[in-house]
């Protein structure tokens, strides 16, 4: 079946989220949209909403990108934060609310046109698109982006590889600098320069969502300079590059070939958009209380040193607390000893106190206890808890037994990960640590910089095996709102890559993966929404997840920013194609 908008089964189990996250939050009485400034306002209206055109959104990040490249990342906010210069052939309307979830089109005129069995996907452009330097933007150039994005891993290998798995000749097709036929990959078919035409292996209900990716945001040929293309990127949208320091900071301006008549979605109110990157992220937090920049780019929220002064302070209205959509958790991997063996893995889940990781990010407002890797805002959810322990403190006595059935009776070391410039996440590693050494499990923890988690080390098996990292500190939200968006990149065996991998857990499971293939060809949406959740208990009962947190964002808005409205299609942050300023 095709998917033109949310389902209704996630239309109501976001609402509920986003209801009971609203509560005490504000109205509209201002008359112009907003909330009024009220604690939680943004998660249902638009806060200080405006329709004035100019000033400058400044961002602050504590890392750097994977990369600023829409063909090159996996970032959840560097794909709200592309949207500003890349547009795909869809995208998540700019809306408050539930209404945010809609897939709308955006490059495309329409959503795709499925054959009837939902393996070829037809998208026709708008008419009168153009690059920022005037040339007309044609379906040739979706096409390569998607080759250089999905076929040249020795270049590009930060994005998530979908189409690669699922087009015809995915698993053949070398990428576009090894391969110099004018062809290309031959499943993507550009009869005429407004059309485009996917023909995949199998039904693939959600390709709607699939085409949300920045992976599908114009590239023109001639421009493209594989790895270096980040220097100069050549803009779609309504905002084109000034300046790039790599690691240092951007500057966007206005894209004069960029037609609002062509572009329904963005309203572009902003004359300029900065963001610095390597900013600490407490200095991140100080600058958004006093008003010294529009938002925090990252988009996860104030640091744990920072939330009692937001909450009990006289900002608190200048808060949401927004649901991510995201799942925080251990990923044990299988391929590094002694988490080859099952029972070693299920002494960490039964050993593991999940209240003292949750108290250490900063209670509830940054979280709920996790029992499931699937968070109970994604399509598909079903609450159950394989390793259920009193008050989530942890069973010793169970994970002693484990022990003794991997043949480690008096525990064993290991190694594990964590992001240097999160601070919460380096809390959260300790508290495990703390939790595990009472089981006679020493964990030694590395920290690594975010910006090249993935791309340089956790994210890439040979790294991970040379250093035994058994351990992998992880946050992942949906790629998009349904069971397959959330799971396929994590725990689908073919999407271990050499680098910039997500299925941290090198989990390569026949049968999950084989789960995972029958339920997104099912075009029955009842019988598709059913298996996600029991592909989530496979998971769990292989044990390679330990689940820790259901993430939430304790969001905060400068009085400076205008048309603050937040996402859930983008991991419960700010959406970023709204957003001004009064500065």
């Amino acid at each position: 079946m095709k998917t033109r908008r949310v389902t209704a089964a996630i239309a109501s189990v976001l609402a509920l989220s986003l209801g009971a996250a609203a509560c005490g939050g504000g109205d509209d009485s201002d008359g112009n949209g907003g909330g009024n400034g009220k604690k939680d306002a943004a998660l249902s209206s638009i806060v200080n909403a405006s329709t004035k055109k100019g000033g400058t959104v400044t961002y602050e990040h504590s890392d750097v990108p994977d990369s600023l490249d829409p063909g090159n990342t996996y970032y959840g906010w560097v794909q709200n934060f592309s949207r500003l210069y890349a547009r795909a052939l869809t995208t998540f309307k700019p809306a408050a609310g539930k209404e945010g979830l809609e897939v709308v089109p955006d490059l495309a005129e329409g959503l795709g046109k499925p054959s009837a069995d939902a393996k070829t996907w037809t998208y026709k452009l708008r008419q009168g698109v153009k690059f920022q330097d005037g040339t007309p933007i044609t379906s040739k150039d979706v096409k390569y982006a998607i080759e250089r994005s999905n076929f040249a891993p020795e270049a590009l290998s930060n994005g998530p590889t979908y189409f690669k798995a699922y087009l015809e000749g995915g698993d053949k097709y070398k990428g576009p600098y090894k391969d110099k036929s004018a062809d290309g990959i031959k499943s993507i078919e550009t009869p005429d320069d407004s059309t485009i035409v996917f023909k995949l292996k199998q039904p693939f209900a959600d390709f709607d969502y699939l085409a949300t990716f920045s992976q599908t945001a114009p590239v023109p040929q001639a421009k493209d300079t594989g790895a270096k293309y980040v220097q100069n990127i050549v803009s779609s949208g309504p905002y084109q590059f000034e300046s790039y320091e790599e690691g240092r900071s951007a500057t966007l301006v206005r894209n004069k070939n960029w037609d609002a008549k062509t572009d329904p979605i963005r309203k572009a109110l902003p004359d300029k958009v900065t963001i610095k990157f390597k900013v600490n992220p407490v200095t991140v937090d100080n600058d958004l209380l006093s008003d010294k920049i529009t938002v925090d780019a990252a988009g996860t929220g104030v640091q744990p040193a920072t939330q009692p002064k937001v909450l009990t302070g006289k900002n608190v209205a200048q808060t949401d607390a927004s649901y991510a959509g995201a799942t925080q958790y251990i990923a044990l991997n299988v391929n590094v000893k002694p988490f080859d063996n099952e029972h070693c893995r299920k002494a960490v889940q039964w050993a593991m106190d999940k209240q003292s990781v949750q108290d250490a990010i900063g209670g509830s407002p940054k979280g709920d206890v996790a029992s499931t890797l699937l968070p109970p805002s994604v399509n598909g959810y079903t609450k159950f808890d394989t390793y259920a322990t009193e008050g989530n403190k942890g069973d010793v006595a169970k994970a002693k037994e484990e022990l003794k059935a991997c043949g480690k009776p008096s525990g064993f070391d290991t190694i594990l990960t964590a992001r240097s410039d999160r601070p919460a996440e380096v809390a959260s590693a300790t508290a495990v640590q703390n939790s595990l050494k009472k089981v006679g499990i020493n964990v030694e923890i590395k920290q690594f910089p975010s910006g090249k988690y993935f791309s340089n080390f956790a994210g890439v098996p040979s790294y991970v095996h040379e250093h035994k990292l058994g351990m992998l500190s992880m946050a992942w939200g949906a790629d998009w709102p349904t069971g397959y968006g959330f799971l396929d990149q994590i725990i689908n065996g073919a999407a271990i890559k050499p680098s910039g991998g997500n299925n941290l857990m090198e989990l390569n499971d026949p049968k999950i993966n084989k789960a995972l293939t029958d339920a997104i060809a099912n075009t029955d949406d009842a019988a598709r929404t059913k298996a996600w959740g029991e592909i989530d208990k496979m998971v769990m009962d292989n044990a390679s997840v330990v689940p820790l947190i259901y993430r939430k964002n304790l969001l905060f808005r400068p009085e400076s920013a205008a048309n603050v409205t937040v996402t859930q299609a983008y991991l419960g942050m700010y959406d970023y194609t709204l957003l001004s300023s009064t500065k």
